[in-house]
């Protein structure tokens, strides 16, 4: 593998020539790897630079915050947008290519399809947030396209939506490498997210840290061989005693397909959740360690 850390990073707006960009590092048959951003740039997302890094040759970060996957049009007036951080933070990492389409490039006049992803898409996240999934998978396919990627980098936090992913790609034969790396934290344990950014009251981070600590500690509990049932309702009461104003979820489901647990079997399992604290939401995701791990 070349060499990757380069100093000239290139910033481009158009399909075009991004495509003319990955025409010529095929033709000397450097590998190509993405990492589908909406910006705000933090750790965890440079984590997923890197690892591009050391797996592919070439690697582009996008940044397009999608209008699309967004529900509540507040949120998405909201959305951290600093792009000039942002430019110098991937430059710094080493990034060959920042791939940043308007929303006219990324849906032009006359635009009208969408892709819907049954099955995994279904509850959790989707279940909150109608037509969340389906802007997702519809944005996540053109940037694939749009790159001729050979493989993708994506954060294990956003659980489902790697999921929702990987099976639009399987079934769309797209023939991209769907990686899922693991969820980076704070010091505190809280999973590194753009909006946190937007926990700026007094005390709102120290009430933040509840949650991934509160799904580790039941984690551990129904490994241990306590039901699930009792343990989500007394973990959903810790949360908002803990200052969370709501608890979307907190569930249990297999990791393989996202299918619901009513118990922990042994199997490979999630505790998913999404919960409310000073007007953000925070997701966030844990294994339940198999016996004896």
């Amino acid at each position: 593998m070349l060499d990757t850390l380069i100093t000239d990073m290139r910033t481009l707006h158009a399909v075009a020539d991004l495509r003319q960009r990955v025409r010529g590092w095929k033709r000397n048959g450097l590998t190509v790897g993405l990492v589908p951003t909406m910006g705000a740039l933090h750790d965890g997302h440079l984590s997923l630079v890197r690892t591009a890094l050391r797996a592919t040759d070439r690697v582009i970060v996008s940044i397009f915050v999608n209008p699309t996957q967004f529900d509540n049009p507040a949120d998405l007036e909201t959305y951290p947008r600093v792009m000039e951080e942002d430019t110098r933070l991937l430059a710094e990492a080493g990034a060959h290519v920042l791939y940043a389409p308007t929303v006219a490039e990324m849906y032009p006049a006359g635009f009208a399809t969408t892709i819907s992803v049954r099955g995994v898409s279904e509850g959790l996240c989707g279940g909150h947030r109608p037509g969340h999934f389906d802007g997702v998978a519809t944005v996540v396919c053109k940037l694939f396209l749009q790159s001729q990627a050979d493989a993708a980098f994506f954060g294990e936090k956003d659980f489902q939506q790697v999921h929702v992913v990987r099976r639009m790609a399987a079934d769309l034969d797209i023939p991209i490498r769907v990686e899922a790396c693991p969820t980076r934290r704070e010091a505190d344990g809280l999973a590194m997210s753009s909006r946190n950014r937007r926990l700026t009251g007094p005390g709102d981070r120290d009430r933040a840290r509840a949650l991934p600590q509160a799904l580790a500690e039941a984690a551990r509990a129904i490994a241990g061989g306590q039901p699930a049932g009792p343990v989500l309702a007394a973990t959903r009461e810790h949360l908002l005693a803990a200052g969370f104003s709501d608890v979307e979820y907190l569930e249990l489901r297999r990791e393989a397909d996202l299918a619901p647990m009513a118990g922990f079997n042994g199997q490979p399992a999630r505790l998913l959740a999404a919960a409310w604290l000073a007007g953000v939401r925070l997701i966030d995701n844990v294994p339940v360690p198999a016996a004896g791990a």
